[in-house]
């Protein structure tokens, strides 16, 4: 390295760290930019592979971050602002998931257990000692098969949880609530083609009454199925004075997809995202490496509150037990 003498004294030019061509840098930035638009727009309603690739946004967030870095290397002023833009963009709508907010319902306290049985097939004993241990409320169940409905059973969920209103079905068709307090069975929301979706009308010793429903999408893997599940999200009911309503279960959905953003915006709250746990992922499970994304949710009429929540491994399942405790509104 040449060095310098300057004013008798001998010293070497600053140093610098690798320089990245512009264009590769640009080729490195543009992924993650479009993304960003993407997810702001509401692209994924296009359909196609763009729903399956939304679930990732969490993932392309904090990847975004090499980006930023390849951009400084690049040393050009535009790359880098597009690369800090849709860094911070994406940032923006992934963190608050791990942030959380304060409860403020003052009234009492639902607490419901969601979980899928993936064909029947989770262990029916865990399931019950889930029930033991977490005193829930609600247990809502998809993919609830009449085998399943026996197991349960046997393992002693009957005693736990007295009130029932069952669609039970065949492989991934059917679906349960089960309850501590009495169901009175509410208008069934089955979607022709679709998985059963029971609803009921939970009468608890204090406090409003509350409308379950057992949330069950179909998987948007095909063009066809993501049709149909556009439709189902579409469908959900909304939020009304005169009952507080909670749906819960498999929406086969992300935060990040604008359809179940909608649902939201029809007078809900998703309790894993209040409490801090949005980014926690619920499948798949039981597979060599973690669950990888957040498809199970109970939502929550705003005016109501989420006070905690957690995931639980079922084994036999392809999905985590969701639970959440909710506060209800006061009242007025």
């Amino acid at each position: 390295m040449t060095k310098l003498d300057v004013g008798g004294e001998i010293v070497s030019p600053p140093r610098r760290g690798p320089r990245v061509s512009p264009r590769l840098a640009w080729v490195a930035v543009a992924p993650f930019a479009v993304w960003a638009a993407a997810r702001l727009t509401g692209a994924d309603r296009v359909g196609g592979a763009a729903v399956a690739l939304m679930t990732g946004t969490p993932y392309v967030a904090a990847a975004s971050l090499v980006a930023v870095l390849v951009a400084l290397a690049a040393r050009r002023p535009a790359v880098i602002a597009v690369a800090a833009a849709a860094s911070v963009l994406l940032a923006a709508v992934v963190l608050p998931r791990a942030a959380g907010s304060a409860p403020t319902a003052t009234g009492p306290t639902l607490r419901i257990l969601t979980v899928n049985l993936f064909f029947g097939a989770g262990d029916a004993a865990t399931v019950v000692d889930l029930v033991r241990e977490l005193r829930p409320d609600v247990l809502t169940t998809q993919e609830l098969t009449p085998e399943a409905v026996g197991a349960l059973d046997a393992a002693g969920l009957g005693r736990l949880l007295p009130y029932r209103h069952l669609e039970d079905g065949p492989g991934p068709s059917g679906s349960g609530i089960y309850a501590r307090h009495p169901l009175t069975e509410a208008p069934g929301f089955t979607p022709e083609g679709g998985h059963n979706m029971p609803a009921a009308r939970l009468a608890l010793p204090s406090g409003p009454p509350v409308e379950i429903v057992d949330v069950h999408t179909l998987a948007p893997l095909s063009n066809g199925d993501v049709a149909q599940w556009t439709a189902e999200l579409a469908a959900l009911p909304a939020a009304s004075p005169g009952v507080v309503r909670v749906l819960a279960g498999d929406f086969n959905a992300s935060l990040d997809h604008a359809d179940l953003r909608a649902v939201l915006g029809r007078g809900y709250a998703d309790a894993a995202d209040a409490t801090g746990d949005g980014l926690t992922a619920t499948w798949p499970a039981n597979r060599r490496h973690p669950p990888l994304i957040t498809i199970d949710h109970v939502l929550y009429d705003e005016r109501a509150s989420a006070v905690r929540t957690g995931v639980h491994p079922v084994p036999g399942s392809d999905h985590r037990a969701l639970f959440a405790e909710l506060r209800l509104p006061g009242r007025p």
